[in-house]
């Protein structure tokens, strides 16, 4: 991609608004843009980003035997009825009537959406068990949207769901995304705490939430300094009930929750499976919800310096920037776009910084962006042919031939 082809909005200054470090450097690097408070614009850089999540989380959940599907948005008040939520979440639900003057709500989670769906599909143990997950758009009336994509009106989630005839399917299915969460949060280079949790109005008596550490983080856990289990339990110290070392309180931040339901929503809404038997049994469920775009903040929060963000390789929306420090040089400008035609051509993500414009801001903005790896074109590459490449985070600079470069790119 080319810079002057794109749709990199930089911001120099840190808008006043911006609360924590992740929604400031999603402005300043041009990720994110606010339509209303709560509600927000992904662009061209942000969407990439949020593309190789999804595709991060796409391949977990395939090694964990799920099957994608596309859930509505619109849900019938009816099914939260039905369930006993609709009091439970009606302080955040978004709803309204249609013109045929049904009772209509933009979805906040989709327990009752599924659990009808495979009521109306499965019907017997031989098509059990049974593991659907989405990534789809959910909706809340927020009272307080804070820290941009953090806690907003309307956010990317992943939520899966699984369907089995006994306790010790559910165990199996509930354990395997467990650990498909861990490899999730360590490709998108976040260190992450594992924490029981109340299931809260979602249901059942298990759950786990995953815990970023951070900074502006709206929830805290107690983390023991000498064995590293952690609780979230009240006050400001206590004593570990593992080894009676003193804990400490830390900020954190939510990315993702996990709930052994159990039959809370198949008996609520008529989801059975017929034995051999021919004895029937409500289903048993568990469901499991990463927040993708709250996945974004969580990387950011973690990952960035004074100059601005640091991308992990696998989720940056580049892999290289190539930066032609004076494109009215004639040499200067072929030699930057041979390198890119090279490195495209070669499998690599890479966008070309085409701008007229001095040296430092090219600099800055590469910085500000996070890009994994930096090529600068300049006056060696017009006079020698060699090219700089630069590790972001890194004051290390390696001037080579474009071969040698390119060798250390692909090998990074």
């Amino acid at each position: 991609m080319l810079w002057t082809k794109s749709f990199i909005p930089t911001l120099k200054e840190t808008p006043q608004e911006a609360e924590s470090v992740s929604h400031q450097l999603m402005l300043r690097a041009g990720l994110i843009r606010m339509l209303v408070s709560g509600v927000y614009s992904y662009l061209p850089l942000g969407l990439r980003v949020l593309n190789n999540i999804c595709r991060l989380v796409r391949r977990e959940m395939d090694l964990a035997g799920a099957a994608e599907l596309l859930l509505p948005a619109l849900q019938p008040i009816d099914l939260w009825t039905r369930s006993g939520r609709e009091k439970d979440i009606a302080d955040i639900m978004i709803r309204f009537v249609d013109r045929r003057g049904r009772n209509i709500c933009l979805g906040p989670t989709h327990e009752e959406v599924i659990t009808d769906l495979v009521r109306s599909t499965v019907n017997s143990y031989r098509q059990l068990p049974v593991v659907l997950y989405q990534i789809q758009t959910k909706y809340r009336d927020e009272i307080r949207p804070r820290f941009g994509v953090v806690r907003s009106c309307e956010f990317i989630m992943k939520d899966a769901y699984s369907f089995d005839r006994d306790e010790e399917g559910l165990e199996k299915n509930y354990r395997n995304m467990y650990e498909a969460y861990l490899r999730i949060f360590a490709s998108c280079g976040l260190k992450v705490m594992a924490v029981e949790a109340d299931s809260g109005v979602m249901g059942g008596k298990v759950s786990h939430e995953f815990m970023v550490p951070a900074a502006s983080g709206e929830d805290s856990v107690f983390c023991c300094s000498c064995c590293e289990k952690t609780y979230p339990a009240s006050g400001e110290e206590r004593k570990c009930p593992s080894c009676g070392a003193e804990m400490q309180k830390h900020g954190t931040l939510e990315i993702g929750h996990i709930f052994k339901l159990g039959t809370k929503y198949s008996a609520a809404l008529g989801a059975n499976f017929t034995d051999e038997d021919g004895k029937q049994h409500p289903i048993i469920m568990g469901c499991y919800g990463i927040g993708v775009s709250r996945l974004m903040a969580a990387v950011i929060e973690q990952n960035h310096d004074q100059a601005g963000i640091v991308w992990p390789g696998h989720i940056s929306p580049y892999k290289v920037v190539i930066s032609a420090l004076d494109m009215t040089n004639p040499v200067i400008a072929a030699k930057a776009g041979e390198v890119y035609n090279d490195l495209s051509s070669r499998g690599v993500e890479v966008i070309l910084d085409d701008r007229q414009e001095r040296a430092g801001v090219k600099f800055k903005d590469a910085e500000l962006l996070g890009f994994p790896l930096q090529i600068i074109v300049g006056k060696e590459a017009a006079g020698s042919g060699r090219l700089e490449l630069k590790a972001r985070g890194s004051s290390e600079k390696i001037l080579a031939g474009k071969e040698e470069i390119y060798k250390r790119v692909l090998d990074s």
